[in-house]
């Protein structure tokens, strides 16, 4: 208990420290908010209107102060552009987003796992060569690239899945398969030198030398130990995943958490950036909090705090 509270407490100081950090940022970059949502051709009162409305007029600190003050009402504030909660917004946005970031990561756990074990089993064939060389050059290829090249041949060309949006689960095919393919082949190479070194400890030279056979000497004595990175790298994906990957959601018009913010950033609309940033960092915490707990589960020698 003192060591979760001690994580938590970690966390709201990461919370507050990301926020006064957005916050001052947003006002910094070049761009009036004001001007974006009264039009290029606005006068001068008209803009002195909106930014009195919006209190955009007060001094940057007393406007911090009084975003504080909503946010721990669990206030996220209005947006700018549409005058709809934030909170609201990103409620509706976060299921498509979800569903994105569960299937595109399951997707690549298979091609990982898949992948590390051939490699491993095969180790020096080739077999090996060949799975790492493919991975290298998937690595090598932009995600949104793969992503327009996918929308090209597949949804455009072949007419096999469709150009984009989320209408339908078979909507969600492509944006997954790009995502997760890329992701997949990195957690395969991770996954490999992990299995490598296992495989050299004694434990598993002794367990040869008994007469374990090759795949469950694989999946029973090393995997256990060699996924232990993987998992550090399985929990900060997800949760960058769970944030809204922009350029993908952003390639095939997907409406989730990605594509809001990537709206919010060309609009200038503060708030729904402030609330975009502070999901995705309670989400990278609350990922190391639950990879540091599954560590004590896979290994029970690990000790916490």
């Amino acid at each position: 208990m003192r060591y979760l509270a001690g994580r938590l407490a970690w966390g709201l100081v990461i919370l507050l420290g990301t926020s006064a950090i957005t916050f001052a940022v947003a006002f910094v970059v070049p761009g009036d908010p004001a001007r974006v949502i009264a039009g290029p051709r606005a006068d001068p009162e008209t803009l002195a209107r909106v930014r009195r409305d919006l209190a955009l007029d007060r001094p940057l600190a007393v406007q911090y102060a009084r975003y504080l003050g909503r946010l721990a009402r669990g206030d996220l504030g209005r947006s700018y552009a549409t005058r709809e909660p934030v909170r609201a917004m990103l409620l509706r946005r976060l299921p498509a987003t979800a569903t994105l970031a569960l299937t595109a990561l399951a997707l690549a756990i298979a091609i990982g796992l898949a992948g590390g074990l051939l490699t491993a089993r095969y180790a020096g064939t080739w077999v090996d060569r060949g799975v790492l060389v493919g991975s290298l050059v998937v690595l090598s290829a932009p995600v949104f690239w793969l992503g327009m090249l996918a929308l090209y041949y597949v949804a455009f060309r072949w007419r096999l899945l469709p150009l984009g949006g989320a209408s339908s689960p078979r909507h969600l095919i492509l944006p997954a398969l790009v995502l997760g393919s890329g992701v997949g082949v990195y957690y395969a190479r991770l996954l490999h030198t992990s299995l490598a070194e296992v495989l050299g400890q004694d434990y598993v030279r002794a367990a040869r030398a008994r007469g374990v056979g090759a795949p469950r000497l694989l999946l029973v004595h090393a995997l256990r130990n060699a996924c232990l990175p993987l998992i550090t790298v399985i929990g900060l994906d997800l949760a960058a995943l769970m944030n809204g990957v922009v350029l993908t959601e952003t390639v095939f018009h997907w409406p989730g958490i990605g594509r809001l913010a990537f709206d919010a950033v060309l609009s200038l609309d503060v708030p729904v950036i402030m609330g975009t940033v502070l999901l995705s960092a309670a989400l990278v915490v609350a990922a190391n909090l639950a990879v540091d707990l599954v560590y004590r589960l896979v290994d029970p020698r690990i000790r916490l705090g």
